[in-house]
């Protein structure tokens, strides 16, 4: 990711990462969140939803992004099964500055399964530096 807001561009698309559906991982948050949900039928949305937000954390560590307002439009297409393994991206939708030391980015984050298929997506908001 590029060091600062004014270097990032309408359209970039960034990779987050990727992340396996840990059959292990998948039993205990059912257990602990989702009680009654059949493991057959995948990662619950919420689990999905976990998935994501850690694959984004780790991904925006060393990135000029100083806050997070918002994370809206949620989609859940399909509950990925255990084994499944997740890509992440970002794609940058528009771009607002805000005075001379911020600005608004606001994103596309789409989860990707094996073969391609949008598993999870959503469109963030987020405050970078200048």
């Amino acid at each position: 990711m590029p060091a600062s807001f004014d270097e990032i561009d309408i359209g970039q698309v960034v990779y987050l990462g990727d992340a396996r559906v840990e059959t292990i991982a998948l039993n205990n948050f059912i257990e602990a969140f989702a009680p009654g949900w059949p493991t057959d039928r995948g990662a619950p949305d919420a689990m999905v939803y976990a998935i994501w937000a850690k694959m984004d954390a780790s991904a925006t560590m060393g990135w000029p992004q100083t806050k997070r307002l918002g994370v809206d439009a949620l989609r859940w297409v399909r509950n990925p099964p255990a084994g499944e393994n997740l890509r992440g991206r970002m794609t940058v939708m528009g771009k607002d500055p805000v005075g001379e030391g911020k600005g608004i980015i606001i994103a596309q984050h789409d989860l990707l399964d094996e073969a391609g298929r949008l598993v999870f997506s959503c469109l963030t908001r987020s405050v970078f530096s200048r």
